[in-house]
């Protein structure tokens, strides 16, 4: 019988169709999970793409400075779900007593990016799975599907190649590796549609409560909640019909500006 594909079915389609063409490239793969909206929403994709279980680890980076919902979240499904989660850590620069009190920047840098790439260094990976999506900052609209790193993991976004007519540049240097992202074309409610429509779960912080809900989260000392009554998965979709608020309006300003976003990925940043 045939059957008319509505919107998510075409981006469900697109995205499993990217998750699958990688995994046909590289071997040596993981995905990374933030534990957000959008890395749950790729962790589910990637489920159905491998029919329940994934054939690579799902790697998470831990600055030590998640909100515990998210901590709770991670343990709970890793195990309900039977993930082979790797946590990486810098512990050098938390042993150092790095923190956000030291600068957004150079937090975000050494707790995120660094540890990164130490993780991509010890492990060998060569492509990694992620969640991003376009919509969500100007400087991720310069990404491409398939987007490659240099061999110290840096981003030229003045050098991206060409991605036309679903046409993807699948092949990495021996130098390179790639960053992979099946939710590029998607919209933040396009994520919620799916989550409701899959039932897939997600951390209460996204749920308003006394008037406040979170729409991004990450490390509790950068991110703040946003008024809102939402507290149902259909409140949210209503309410991201209507709203004039930046999905990441919540985020520490001094990292979210276009010239620091930018910097902080060609350095490699999520």
């Amino acid at each position: 019988m045939n059957r008319t594909l509505t919107h998510l079915d075409k981006l469900e389609d697109q995205s499993i169709f990217i998750i699958r063409e990688a995994y046909s490239q590289f071997r040596d793969v993981a995905m990374l999970w933030s534990i957000g909206k959008d890395s749950t929403c790729l962790l589910w994709l990637m489920r159905k793409a491998f029919f329940g279980n994934l054939p690579f680890p799902v790697l998470h980076i831990d600055t030590s400075y998640k909100f515990k919902e998210i901590y709770q979240f991670r343990d709970m499904y890793a195990k309900e779900w039977n993930l082979n989660l790797i946590v990486a850590r810098n512990e050098d620069a938390l042993a150092g007593g790095l923190g956000p009190d030291k600068g957004k920047f150079r937090c975000c840098n050494e707790l995120k990016t660094i540890a990164l790439k130490q993780a991509i260094a010890k492990q060998k990976f060569k492509a990694l799975y992620l969640g991003i999506r376009r919509d969500e900052h100007g400087i991720r609209a310069k990404e491409r599907v398939f987007s490659p790193r240099d061999e110290d993991f840096e981003w030229d976004y003045k050098n991206q190649p060409p991605e036309l007519w679903d046409q993807y540049k699948t092949k990495a240097a021996e130098e390179e590796h790639l960053r992979i992202h099946p939710l590029l074309g998607w919209r933040e409610i396009d994520v919620w549609e799916y989550v409701k429509r899959e039932n897939i779960p997600v951390t209460s912080l996204y749920f308003a409560s006394k008037g406040r809900r979170f729409r991004s989260i990450g490390c509790e000392s950068c991110c703040g909640p946003v008024d809102s009554e939402a507290d149902t998965i259909d409140r949210i979709i209503d309410e991201l019909r209507t709203t004039k608020v930046s999905e990441r309006s919540g985020r520490a300003q001094d990292k979210e500006s276009d010239y620091m976003m930018q910097k902080l990925r060609s350095l490699g940043y999520m």
